[in-house]
C-alpha cells in the first residue's frame, strides 16, 4: 500500500493540494460509496433476483454476494500495490471504469452465474479504487485537515450500511436490475470529474510487490470452504464433494500460511499477526463479520420469504439497526479510552447477541414487526456500533506508523472473508429443514456462536498505548 511521507504523512507521490480537498473528496466518495453500497443493496434485492431467475436456489444466489466479497478481499492488497507502482490517480480512475462497466454487465445478466461472473469483475474494480482513493485524499489534504478527511472517508462505509437497504428497496420497485444500473451515471460522473480534479500522482520508486499468487491461493481456499458449506444440504455433509471442498480449503490455507512465512512481501505479513493486540482484534473482526453477515441476510430473508414483504418495506424494516452505527462509532471513542477496547468490544458482542437471542425467542411468522423484529434490529445495531469500529481501531492502533496501510488492508480483507463465511453458514443452516422457524432458529444459533467466539477473542485485546 502507499507509504506516507515520514514528515507530513502524505503519500510520497504528491504534496497537499490545498483548496481542492472538497472536490477531490466528492469524487473519491462517489467511487467508494458505489463499491460499499453494492454490498448492502444486493442483500435486499437477492430474493427478487431469485424470483425472476426461476429455478435459482438460495445456495446459488448466495454467490452473488460471496463472489464479490471473496474477490474484493483477495485483491485489495495486491491492487493497493498497483496504485503505488503506477500512481493512485490512474489506478482509481481505472477502478471506477472497471466497476462501472461491470455494473452495466450485471444489469442485463440472463442467469445467476452470468451475474456472478459480472460481480467478480465489479469486485476487481472495487479493490482497485478503494486503496487508491485514500491515497488521493491524503495527497489533496493539508496536514491539519488530514485526520478529518480520513474520518470522512471511513464514514462512507457506515453511511452505505445505513442507506443501502432503503436504497435497494427503492430501486427494486423499478426492478432489481436498477440496483446495478444506478451505478452507471455515478461512475460516469466520477470519471469525468476525476479527470479534472484529482491530483496527478507519480509512481512510487521501489514499490513493493505483494504475493499475487498467494492472493489467488487465498481466494480459492475461501471459495472452496464457502462452496462446501452452501452445498452441504444438497450434497450431504458426508459426501465426497463436501469433504473434498473442506479438505481443499484446509490444504490451500496451509499453502497460503507457508507462502506468507516465506515470501518477502506476503498478503498477510506474519509479523503483523504476532503483534498481540492486532492479532486478537483481527481474529475477533473475522468472527464478528461472520455474525454480522448472517444477521443481515437472515433479516432480509425473514421479511421477504416468511412475511412476504416487498423489497422497499424490507429495506425500511432493516434500516433502524444500521442507523445506530455512525453515532455509536463516534460516541464510543471516549469509553474505549477509559475502559479499553476489549471491554467495549465484548460488551458490543453481548448486546448484539441479545438482539439475535430476541429474534430466536420472540420472532414468529404471524408476529408483528414492532415487538418482534424491531427490538432485535436495534440491539444488533447497537452491538455493531460498539464492536466493529472498536475492533478496527484496536487493530490498527497497535501497529507502528509504517504498518498502518498494510494493517488496514489486512483488517478489511479479514472482514470480507468473515462475511463470506457468515453468508455460507446461514445458507447451510437454512437448507437443513423446510420448516421456516426451525431453519431460522438454526441460523441464529450459529450466529450466536460466532458472536460468542468474537467476544472471547476480543477479551484478549491487550490494553496499551497506541503505537
Amino acid at each position: 500500500m502507499t507509504r506516507p511521507d515520514t514528515r507530513t504523512g502524505a503519500p510520497p507521490e504528491a504534496r497537499p493540494s490545498t483548496g481542492r480537498l472538497g472536490p477531490v473528496f466528492a469524487v473519491v466518495a462517489a467511487g467508494v460509496a458505489m463499491s460499499n453500497l453494492d454490498m448492502f443493496i444486493v442483500n435486499v434485492a437477492l430474493p427478487e433476483i431469485g424470483e425472476e431467475m426461476s429455478g435459482s436456489s438460495l445456495p446459488a444466489l448466495s454467490w452473488v454476494l460471496n463472489a464479490y466479497a471473496v474477490v474484493f478481499a483477495a485483491l485489495l492488497v495486491p491492487l493497493g500495490d498497483l496504485a503505488d507502482r503506477v500512481g493512485a490517480r490512474r489506478t482509481y480512475l481505472a477502478g471506477v471504469a472497471i466497476f462501472t462497466a461491470a455494473s452495466a454487465l450485471c444489469a442485463p445478466a440472463p442467469s445467476v452465474w452470468a451475474l456472478v461472473a459480472a460481480r467478480i469483475v465489479q469486485a476487481a474494480g472495487a479493490a482497485m479504487l478503494t486503496p487508491a482513493s485514500l491515497s488521493l485524499l491524503l495527497a489533496a489534504a493539508p496536514p491539519e485537515r488530514r485526520t478529518a478527511a480520513v474520518r470522512g472517508w471511513t464514514a462512507i462505509s457506515g453511511l452505505a450500511a445505513a442507506l443501502g437497504p432503503v436504497a435497494g428497496g427503492l430501486l427494486c420497485q423499478a426492478g432489481w436490475r436498477w440496483v446495478f444500473l444506478v451505478n452507471l451515471p455515478v461512475g460516469a460522473a466520477a470519471l469525468v470529474a476525476g479527470l479534472y480534479v484529482l491530483p496527478r500522482t507519480a509512481a512510487v520508486r521501489n514499490a513493493r510487490r505483494h504475493d499475487t499468487a498467494g492472493a489467488g491461493v487465498l481466494t480459492v481456499a475461501v471459495a472452496a470452504l464457502a462452496l462446501g458449506l452452501v452445498r452441504s444440504d444438497e450434497w450431504g455433509w458426508a459426501s465426497a464433494e463436501v469433504i473434498g471442498c473442506l479438505a481443499a480449503a484446509a490444504l490451500l490455507a496451509a499453502v497460503f500460511a507457508v507462502r506468507s512465512a516465506r515470501h518477502p512481501d506476503p498478503i498477510v505479513p506474519p509479523a503483523l499477526l504476532r503483534v498481540p493486540a492486532f492479532g486478537s482484534a483481527t481474529l475477533a473482526n473475522v468472527l464478528f463479520a461472520v455474525a454480522f453477515a448472517a444477521m443481515l441476510l437472515s433479516a432480509v430473508l425473514w421479511c421477504q420469504e416468511v412475511w412476504r414483504w416487498s423489497p422497499l418495506r424490507t429495506g425500511l424494516a432493516i434500516t433502524p439497526g444500521p442507523l445506530m452505527v455512525p453515532a455509536l462509532a463516534v460516541g464510543a471513542g471516549p469509553i474505549v479510552r477509559r475502559v479499553g477496547a476489549a471491554a467495549v468490544a465484548a460488551a458490543g458482542c453481548a448486546v448484539f447477541a441479545a438482539g439475535i437471542g430476541w429474534w430466536a425467542v420472540v420472532l414468529e411468522p404471524d408476529g408483528g414487526y414492532l415487538t418482534g423484529m424491531l427490538p432485535g434490529m436495534l440491539l444488533t445495531g447497537v452491538g455493531v456500533g460498539l464492536t466493529l469500529p472498536t475492533l478496527i481501531s484496536a487493530a490498527v492502533a497497535a501497529l507502528p506508523p509504517h504498518g498502518f496501510a498494510t494493517g488496514s488492508a489486512v483488517v478489511t480483507m479479514a472482514r470480507q472473508v468473515g462475511m463470506v463465511l457468515g453468508v455460507a453458514m446461514l445458507v447451510a443452516a437454512l437448507g437443513g429443514t423446510d420448516e421456516a422457524e426451525a431453519a431460522f432458529a438454526g441460523g441464529w444459533l450459529l450466529t450466536l456462536s460466532a458472536t460468542a467466539a468474537a467476544g472471547a477473542a476480543a477479551a484478549f485485546i491487550r490494553r496499551g498505548r497506541p503505537a
